[in-house]
């Protein structure tokens, strides 16, 4: 579940960024709609608790987002919200596996290689646990980048323009993979896009229009 309630943001140097109140239930679906520079992207750190809100509350997953110091924040987000950032950030010391283990040392908690074991094979994985992502596609790069942020079971899935410079058949293969992974969860999934096809192919979701949000701001 996600709730934002009067949440506004300032870069410093730029006009504050009102966002419209939101509630998405447990499970459902979120589009944040709207071209780039418009506040998606700094909406999505807010929920995902990179960003502090100037005004306004922001609950995730039951968790008044605000109030948690800097060290419980890192350690709900890792528990808690499974993030597919624009940039993948994937170590590029770390093979594919150790890219998933590093999930659960962000979360504090014991590693399972169990888990990532099948979570590689449910992304088709498997035969590149051993490469390090400059070994990788850029779609295979997504995958892992992908598994990894649903590794924990997160309660909330959030993906920044997950679908930018693919091709048709790309783009439809990486919403099936967000869906199957969030559905297999019970996550709440946020996609924020500028890609008129994942309107189309979640006809069903929530959607959060950003054109009028407030001053544009490069997020």
């Amino acid at each position: 579940m996600i709730e934002t309630r009067d949440l506004r943001f300032a870069y410093a140097g730029h006009a504050p960024l009102c966002f419209r109140n939101v509630v998405v239930p447990q499970g459902g679906t979120l589009l944040l709609r709207g071209a780039s520079g418009s506040g998606k992207s700094t909406w999505l750190a807010l929920a995902a608790g990179l960003l502090t809100p100037a005004e306004g509350e922001v609950v995730v997953a039951g968790q008044s987002v605000g109030v948690l110091r800097s060290g419980q924040r890192d350690r709900w987000r890792a528990q808690n919200v499974g993030f597919l950032p624009q940039k993948l950030h994937l170590s590029s010391a770390l093979t594919v596996h150790d890219n998933l283990a590093l999930a659960y040392f962000a979360a504090g908690v014991p590693l399972d290689r169990e888990a990532i074991r099948r979570s590689l094979a449910a992304l088709d994985l498997t035969a590149l646990a051993g490469r390090r992502p400059h070994q990788l596609s850029g779609g295979q790069a997504q995958r892992v980048a992908l598994a990894r942020a649903v590794l924990m079971q997160p309660r909330v899935v959030l993906a920044d323009e997950p679908t930018a410079s693919l091709d048709d058949a790309a783009c439809q293969a990486a919403l099936a993979l967000l869906m199957h992974a969030a559905n297999a969860a019970g996550a709440t999934l946020v996609i924020a896009t500028h890609d008129a096809r994942v309107r189309q192919a979640l006809p069903q979701a929530q959607e959060l229009p950003f054109e009028s949000v407030g001053q544009e701001v490069h997020a």
